[in-house]
């Protein structure tokens, strides 16, 4: 299917007018002189010998595709508009009766929204029920985002609709520019999108949407709209916050309003073992500064910790995003370039496993590649050292600001 993005270029042929033109013609007159007209009009034009009462059918099932097309500000060819009917009923079976650009147009306005280029409502159930059905037989997580541009209706009201147009398709420009491959964004409603992001849990899942936000912050900036205008968001993973899709949205839909409204929501953890962990009072979560990797930047340095005092790691699990069985790597730029595998990412620092940690300074630069994120150069100082059973050895560090 095509790729949301820019139709502009995409030319519609005369035949545009020529379907006005029948339309209203043909409106005015009885169905013993349409239908006549009609069975010969088909066959001349799409070549299919049909009754009369079956010209009659597709012709006004093509009007009324028509009408949806320019209640949604779409426009397309009176040929791609009968391909997308005989076919749909089963009377053309080769579509030869187009150019290729027009029914990719006509593919385009059918899954997409017309000012953001986004994929569409439609388009979303339909995603969503086969992520859902891949996720349930292999096993893995999907997690279903809803975002929210926040005052929004005052950039309407301040600077007008012209501009607050202009926020949206920023915003989509935003989530095109930042999800991967796999994942798919879509327009709901006015001020309201949705992702789709296979095999990602909560934490992931939220990491990616602060640095939407950031992002998507940084990008309004230049306009000066003097208006506190974000992306507020709402999450829920499959299977952990339920396994149908009308749970997964209402879940995340309450989670995107505790937010906007100044209730911290709850995300759940992917790892059983953090429904029996202590709470954390707000006092003791690390402090965030200038540089966070989440939403795209370096946190406070951790305490250091001792080498002949490892971690406790069920102390700090709770701050933990293991990144065991993905692609994760940390190039090691003060040392020839070496890779280390990243195990695990926290807000103070990451866990990297090493076959040779001899020569590592104390402090050093690294570039670290993690799933959802883009590439992270960071400056790391060693807190500790454990060497594991295969002769490999596991080093933490922390984040130096």
């Amino acid at each position: 299917m095509p790729q949301p993005g820019d139709t502009s270029q995409l030319q519609l042929t005369s035949e545009e007018s020529l379907l006005d033109i029948l339309e209203e013609t043909l409106g005015g007159l009885d169905d013993s002189v349409r239908g006549p007209f009609l069975r010969q009009f088909l066959q001349t034009i799409a070549q299919v010998d049909l009754t009369e009462a079956q010209s009659l059918e597709s012709w006004r099932t093509t009007v009324q595709r028509h009408r949806e097309l320019l209640a949604a500000g779409k426009t397309v060819s009176l040929r791609a508009l009968l391909l997308d009917v005989l076919t749909a009923s089963r009377i053309l079976r080769t579509p030869v009766l187009m150019e290729y650009q027009e029914l990719k147009k006509l593919q385009i306005n059918a899954a997409t929204d017309s000012l953001t280029g986004l994929y569409n409502r439609r388009l979303f159930d339909e995603y969503c029920d086969k992520e859902l059905n891949r996720a349930k037989r292999y096993g893995h997580q999907l997690a279903i985002v809803i975002l929210d541009l926040k005052k929004l209706k005052e950039v309407n009201d301040v600077h007008g609709h012209l501009r607050g147009d202009h926020v949206l398709k920023m915003a989509a420009t935003t989530l095109r520019s930042s999800l991967r491959a796999s994942d798919s964004a879509f327009r709901i409603g006015g001020d309201e999108f949705v992702l789709l992001l296979p095999q990602t849990d909560a934490e992931q899942a939220d990491t990616l949407c602060h640095r939407l936000r950031t992002q998507y912050e940084s990008e309004l900036a230049p306009m000066n709209l003097g208006i506190g205008v974000t992306l507020d968001f709402g999450i829920a993973v499959f299977p952990e916050a339920g396994e149908k899709k009308d749970d997964l949205m209402s879940l995340a839909d309450s989670r995107l309003y505790d937010l906007k409204y100044g209730r911290r929501p709850k995300i759940e953890s992917s790892s059983p073992e953090s429904a029996h962990e202590p709470k954390m009072e707000q006092s003791q979560v690390p402090r965030p500064i200038t540089s966070v990797p989440r939403p795209g930047a370096i946190p406070e340095p951790a305490p250091r910790v001792s080498t002949s005092n490892p971690p406790n790691r069920e102390q700090r699990k709770w701050e933990r995003v293991s990144l065991a069985g993905t692609k994760a790597y940390a190039v090691l730029s003060d040392l020839d370039q070496k890779t280390a595998r990243v195990l695990d990412l926290s807000y103070g620092g990451v866990s990297l496993l090493l076959d040779r940690p001899n020569g590592i300074p104390t402090q050093f630069n690294a570039v670290l590649h993690v799933p959802i994120l883009p590439p992270v150069r960071v400056v790391l100082r060693k807190a500790y050292s454990i060497e594991s059973e295969s002769g490999r050895t596991r080093v933490g560090c922390s984040f130096v600001a």
